[in-house]
């Protein structure tokens, strides 16, 4: 199996997972890099992306693994010839062999932005300082059994809140494997429970990816 490091930033933080993936395989094809298939009645393209992005999040550590038929092609053409096939705001950073087990992959490293209009509001720092210092924070979370309640408190390894010119900060280490965390939710707490510090826009980016010893994940 081969790995490709890849951004997703700009306009392309709106390509859906689903269109990412018919994406990459239209890339493949036109940059004459032929994909393996699955075997069976229905056979697919042997291509995998790690953690699906949810729209809008930007991300520039995304894992695509995926296995080529016929002769070896080396790993700096596959990245150019990949990179030439794509659309701006996708882009290949690396592509490598004997990529790790992906069941090693636990700590995502990413940033929330809290995007205030009028200038943060005095003291929200120290309010979200506190907040997430607590040891019991309730957040719903929508899966396939409905709207649940989770203690994301747990799930976060570490949390730094910085302040810019209209902006809060989050900066954070969460779990993104067996429990996960979806990073908007250090956002839906502020939100349900800082009323007063609700946010006029949220942005979202990911960093990197660690293992459990909080070595970079490749």
């Amino acid at each position: 199996m081969i790995r490709a490091l890849f951004e997703k930033t700009g306009n392309g933080v709106w390509i859906s997972h689903l269109d990412l993936m018919r994406l990459f395989q239209r890339a493949f094809k036109r940059a004459g890099l032929p994909l393996t298939h699955t075997q069976g009645y229905n056979p697919r393209p042997s291509v995998s992306i790690a953690l699906p992005l949810s729209v809008g999040v930007e991300s520039r550590c995304e894992l695509l693994d995926f296995e080529l038929e016929g002769e070896r092609v080396p790993m700096d053409q596959i990245r150019d010839r990949l990179n030439a096939a794509l659309v701006e705001g996708v882009r290949v950073l690396d592509v490598y062999e004997d990529g790790r087990k992906l069941k090693e992959l636990r700590c995502l490293h990413c940033q929330v932005r809290l995007c205030y209009d009028r200038g943060v509001p005095a003291g929200a720092a120290d309010q979200i300082r506190a907040l997430f210092g607590r040891e019991e924070l309730l957040v719903e979370k929508k899966g396939k059994n409905g709207v649940q309640e989770q203690n994301i408190i747990p799930m976060i390894v570490k949390l730094e809140v910085g302040q810019e010119e209209g902006q809060i900060c989050l900066d954070a280490m969460v779990c993104c494997q067996e429990p996960s965390l979806n990073p908007m939710q250090l956002s839906a707490a502020v939100e349900r429970y800082l009323p007063d510090l609700i946010p006029d826009a949220v942005s979202c980016c990911r960093i990197g990816l660690y293992d459990q010893e909080h070595k970079v994940f490749k």
